[in-house]
């Protein structure tokens, strides 16, 4: 959390042009993902930019992007199929990435303040989670009882 408001209106702008270069970078690599589906450097590319949006909103402490970064991250890098993600799932990601653009603009350069409903969040999340299938590490599923009667 910054100290002053006069090092917080000193951190936004570099921040901001960070977090602006990390979604371009995103973005590329979501379209090259269209192009070519199996590309595991795109994926990759795609994972680093949205892990270090994710430490850099952190540092500011923008808890909303940083844990909607760190969410798009996961479930990426989570993927059943990585390889594999069909145009549902990257229409789903790229919402997802102009929502943080959105976001981005959205915060108070005086008070360093992100006012939203996470409504939108939670549901582009809920789609991304529903086109990109995920691995299960050694979680069982709630197995339910059945009872002889």
């Amino acid at each position: 959390m910054m100290n002053s408001a006069k090092e917080w209106q000193t951190a936004l702008p570099e921040f901001l042009l960070e977090a602006e270069m990390l979604l371009i970078k995103s973005q590329e690599c979501l379209s090259h993902l269209h192009l070519i589906r199996n590309d595991s450097d795109a994926i990759d590319c795609m994972k680093t930019s949205l892990a270090k949006l994710a430490e850099k909103a952190d540092s500011l402490a923008l808890q909303a992007i940083s844990e909607f970064s760190r969410h798009l991250q996961h479930l990426i890098a989570n993927a059943q199929s990585p390889m594999q993600l069909h145009d549902d799932a990257l229409d789903a990601l790229h919402n997802c990435l102009t929502l943080l653009a959105w976001q981005l603009e959205l915060i108070d350069s005086r008070t360093g303040e992100l006012s939203l409903d996470e409504t939108e969040q939670t549901s582009l999340i809920a789609t991304v989670t529903l086109q990109i299938p995920q691995k299960d590490y050694g979680h069982k599923p709630q197995q339910r009882l059945h009872h002889a009667s």
